[in-house]
């Protein structure tokens, strides 16, 4: 077999990575800088993802500077209020602070930037444009794990909003805003987890044999 091949070992560090890869909120980070040649590994990560018809329909904005960083800020703190109105019967909504925009030393909006022709693959289903770009943040987020950086999916925004913040081309569509940075401490479980947001669904509950109507027996 042709090819790159891997042992135990590197398969090993890889299902690490993946399940010991967090969510950040904003209190964890820290004001530490992170160097551009560690945001190049990032992007190059993300750079290599797959995507429908090999159309790369990716696009990278880098965010460094306190006044964007300080209107997009704006723009999730009103978003949020919308939010509490809506979790209001739930109290931890308002001890989590959602978001690392301001404190995170680096913030990545990711955006889906549509082919003008036809691209193989996605004549049927046009979602597979934005799916290929959330498979380059899910490279990147892994990435940044394995560089022990901490990255924060910001979703509570305005998307109008922020695109015009950033000069984004009308076509485009925010698919992610991220923060990045290192965080004082990887937690051993997810926060909203261990704040019993949520639990952790169980695979036979996911998961079926051939249709919906046999659910599948794990082993294990």
């Amino acid at each position: 077999m042709k090819g790159r091949k891997f042992t135990e070992k590197e398969r090993q560090i890889l299902a690490d990575i993946i399940i010991h890869r967090r969510t950040e909120f904003g209190r964890n980070f820290t004001s530490q800088e992170i160097p551009d040649t560690v945001i190049e590994t990032l992007l190059s990560a993300a750079l290599h993802a797959p995507s429908v018809g090999f159309s790369q329909p990716w696009e990278f904005v880098i965010i460094r500077d306190s006044l964007i960083k300080a209107k997009v800020k704006a723009s999730f703190m009103r978003e949020n209020q919308k939010a509490k109105e809506i979790f209001k019967n739930r109290p931890f909504y308002n001890q989590i602070l959602l978001e690392g925009i301001t404190t995170a030393p680096v913030n990545i909006a990711v955006f889906y930037k549509p082919s003008p022709h036809p691209v193989v693959g996605q004549t049927s289903m046009d979602k597979f444009g934005p799916y290929s770009v959330c498979l380059a943040i899910q490279n990147l987020w892994l990435m940044a794990r394995a560089e022990n950086i901490g990255l924060g999916w910001v979703s509570i925004l305005d998307e109008e909003e922020v695109k015009t913040i950033l000069n984004a081309p009308r076509e485009n569509e925010l698919i992610a805003y991220l923060c990045i940075g290192y965080v004082t401490e990887f937690t051993e479980r997810p926060l909203l987890e261990t704040l019993n947001w949520e639990k952790r669904k169980l695979k036979e509950t996911v998961i079926y044999c051939d249709n919906y109507d046999h659910q599948r027996e794990l082993i294990g």
